[in-house]
C-alpha cells in the first residue's frame, strides 16, 4: 500500500509511444492557463458577498491572505512539477514521495475537485449568458434553464453544451486549447483592468471608513452549517474585525482555485524544469495583484454595506450611473468562465489519465490519440459525464467540496516535499522550495486552518467520497497496480 514509484520510473512511463503526451507548451502558455483558470467566478461574484457580510473594505487584505496561503503551496508545487514533470499533479507527486495508497487518495480527491469545479463553473457561465440574453429580450424556456430556474424538472442546456464543446477542443489538442485560452484570457484580463482603471475615477474616500469594521459574532446556529473549528474548539467565528478577515480568506480562497491545474500539464511542457515554476508562480502573482486592486476599487466606489452579492462589479458601476461598463463586465465574465471550465476539465482528464497509466484505473483510458497525442478516451468519458451533471444538477451546496479538496491536495504536496527531501536528498531539482522544512510546515498549517473554517457538512461529504475511493482501491486498484505487478 505504501510502495513508492521512483521519479525515474515515472519519467520512463511517459516515453512509451502509445501512452505519451505531446510536448507543446511554453512558460507563457502555462502562465496564460493559470490566469485563465484562476480569474473566474471568485472575483466576479465573491467580492461583494465577502465585503458586505464578512470583511468590509478589508476584503483586499483577505484576498492577500488567501494569496499567501496559495503562494506557500505554489512554491512546493513548483519543486515537484519541475522535478517530476509527469501528468497528474499532486497525485504523481504523492506516488513518488508518500506511497501508492496516499497517491490514490489524492488522485481520487482531485477527480472530485476538478469534476465539481467544472460543473459549478459551467452552471455559473450559463447564468451569465442567460442574463445577457435577457438584456436583448431573448428568453430561454424555463425547462432548459436548469433546476435552479425551472419549477420541477429542469435541464441546463447551455451548461451541457459548453462542456461538450470544450471536450472536443481538448481532444483535438493542447496547442489549440492554449490558443483559445490566450484569446479568452486577453478579453477577461482586459475587463478586469477596465474595472480597475475606470473605477479609480469613481472612488469616494469615505467609503473606506471604517476599513476594518467592528467585529460581530457570526450567526452559524452551531449545526451542520457551522465551521468545524467551532465544533472542535468552541471558537466563535466573527464577521468583520481582524478575525473576520481570516474568515473571509477561507471564503475568497475559492477565487484562487485552479493554479494547481497548471502542474497537471507538466508532461506536455517543452522545458518543464524551467517553465513550470515560472507558470505556476507567475499566474498566481498576477491574479493576486488583480484581485487586491479590484476589491479596493469596488469597495471605494460603493459602501460595502450597499454592494450587490450576485454581481458586485457590474452593479457598482450601475450605482454610479455607468450601465455601459456594467454590460461590458457581464460580457467579460461570461467569456472568461469558458477558460475556467476548460482548464478544470483539462486537469481532471490528466489526473485520470495518469492513474490509468499506473493501472490504478483501467489501462484502457491511458491510450493517447494516434494523431493528436491527447488522452482522448478519458476526456470524452469525463466530458460527457460532467456535461450531464451540469445539465441536471443544482450543485451550489457542493461548491465548498472544491475548496476542501484543493486544500487537502496542498497539504499532501507540502508533506511530500518534506519526505522527498529526506528520502532522496540527491535527486536533481531544477527548482528548490526555499526555507525547508519551515515553509512546507507553515503551508500545511495555513491550509488546515482554512479547512477547519469550512462547514461540518462539507467535511462529512468529503469523508464519504474518500471512503468510497479507499474501497475502490482495495477492490480494483491495488491488484491491478502496474508498480505492484513489476514488484511481483
Amino acid at each position: 500500500m505504501f510502495r513508492t514509484k521512483s521519479v525515474e520510473q515515472s519519467i520512463r512511463d511517459t516515453e512509451e509511444p502509445e501512452h505519451a503526451l505531446k510536448k507543446s507548451l511554453s512558460a507563457l502558455d502555462l502562465t496564460v492557463f493559470g490566469v485563465g483558470v484562476i480569474i473566474g467566478t471568485g472575483i466576479f461574484v465573491l467580492t461583494g458577498q465577502v465585503a458586505k457580510e464578512t470583511a468590509g473594505p478589508a476584503t483586499a487584505i483577505a484576498f492577500a491572505v488567501a494569496g499567501v496561503v496559495c503562494a506557500l503551496a505554489a512554491l512546493c508545487y513548483a519543486e515537484f512539477a519541475s522535478t517530476v514533470p509527469v501528468a497528474g499533479s499532486a497525485y504523481t507527486f504523492a506516488y513518488a514521495a508518500l506511497g501508492e495508497l496516499v497517491a490514490w487518495i489524492i488522485g481520487w480527491d482531485l477527480v472530485l475537485e476538478f469534476a465539481l469545479g467544472t460543473a459549478v463553473v459551467a452552471v455559473g457561465w450559463s447564468g451569465y449568458v442567460r442574463s445577457l440574453m435577457d438584456n436583448v429580450d431573448w428568453t430561454m424556456p424555463e425547462v432548459l434553464s436548469g433546476p435552479d430556474v425551472a419549477e420541477g424538472f429542469g435541464f441546463d442546456i447551455l451548461a451541457f453544451a459548453l462542456v461538450l464543446v470544450l471536450t472536443v477542443i481538448l481532444v483535438v489538442g493542447m496547442k489549440l486549447s492554449a490558443r483559445v485560452t490566450s484569446v479568452v484570457v486577453a478579453i477577461k484580463v482586459g475587463v478586469v483592468l477596465m474595472v480597475i482603471i475606470a473605477g479609480l475615477f469613481f472612488i469616494k474616500a469615505e467609503n473606506y471608513t471604517p476599513f476594518i469594521p467592528p467585529a460581530e459574532t457570526q450567526e452559524t446556529g452551531g449545526g451542520w452549517d457551522a465551521p468545524l473549528v467551532q465544533l472542535m474548539f468552541g471558537y466563535e467565528p466573527t464577521n468583520f474585525g481582524v478575525m473576520g478577515i481570516f474568515t473571509a480568506a477561507s471564503i475568497v480562497f475559492f477565487a484562487f482555485i485552479g493554479f494547481d491545474v497548471v502542474a497537471t500539464a507538466a508532461e506536455e511542457t517543452k522545458l518543464p524544469q524551467r517553465d513550470m515554476p515560472r507558470g505556476i508562480l507567475g499566474s498566481l502573482i498576477i491574479c493576486t495583484v488583480l484581485y487586491v486592486a479590484v476589491s479596493l476599487v469596488v469597495t471605494g466606489m460603493q459602501h460595502y454595506s450597499e454592494l450587490s452579492v450576485s454581481a458586485p462589479l457590474a452593479d457598482a458601476f450601475k450605482a454610479t450611473g455607468h450601465p455601459f461598463y456594467a454590460g461590458l463586465i457581464s460580457f467579460g465574465a461570461a467569456v472568461g468562465l469558458t477558460t475556467v471550465c476548460m482548464i478544470l476539465l483539462l486537469g481532471q482528464t490528466r489526473v485520470f489519465f495518469a492513474m490509468s497509466r499506473d493501472g490504478l484505473l483501467p489501462r484502457f483510458f491511458s491510450k493517447t490519440h494516434p494523431r493528436f497525442r491527447t488522452p482522448y478516451r478519458p476526456t470524452i468519458l469525463l466530458g460527457v459525464l460532467i456535461a450531464i451533471i451540469a445539465g441536471f444538477t443544482s450543485i451550489e451546496e457542493l461548491a465548498t467540496l472544491v475548496n476542501i479538496g484543493t486544500l487537502f491536495a496542498f497539504v499532501v504536496v507540502a508533506l511530500g516535499v518534506l519526505v522527498l527531501r529526506r528520502t532522496q536528498p540527491d535527486l536533481p531539482r531544477a527548482f528548490r522550495t526555499p526555507w525547508v522544512p519551515l515553509l512546507p510546515i507553515v503551508s500545511v498549517a495555513a491550509s488546515v486552518w482554512l479547512m477547519l473554517n469550512l462547514p461540518v457538512e462539507t467535511w462529512v461529504r468529503f469523508a464519504a467520497w474518500m471512503a468510497l475511493g479507499v474501497i475502490i482501491y482495495f477492490v480494483y486498484g491495488r491488484s491491478h497496480s502496474l508498480l505492484g505487478k513489476r514488484g511481483r
